[in-house]
């Protein structure tokens, strides 16, 4: 797999992972809760699938090469850029009226 393809896959799998929280109402898309998801549960799975994609972007970024150095600073940057992939799906569970 070449770099740039690798690259568009986590930034793909990172907006569908962000948005997934929002848009599935069982835990990790697997576990059905016997309550309705809350706003901290769902953003307790974010912060999980933001783990997952970041260690299978690390995979694959060891598979093309070295692993380049990460600070504070590239954690901060995919962590906002996580949540700005989230607001749609943010819009849509909490801000879109649902017909009951």
């Amino acid at each position: 797999m070449s770099q740039t393809v690798s690259v568009w896959l986590v930034v793909l799998l990172a907006f569908f992972g962000a948005n997934f929280p929002f848009a599935s109402t069982r835990l990790l898309g697997v576990f059905k809760p016997s309550q309705p998801k809350t706003l901290g549960t769902r953003l307790i799975e974010l912060v999980f699938l933001y783990g997952l994609v970041g260690g299978l972007g690390l995979l694959l970024e060891n598979q093309v090469g070295q692993i380049a150095p990460q600070g504070w600073e590239f954690y901060a940057i995919t962590a906002t850029l996580f949540l700005t992939f989230a607001f749609p799906g943010f819009v849509y569970r909490y801000l879109f009226k649902h017909r009951d």
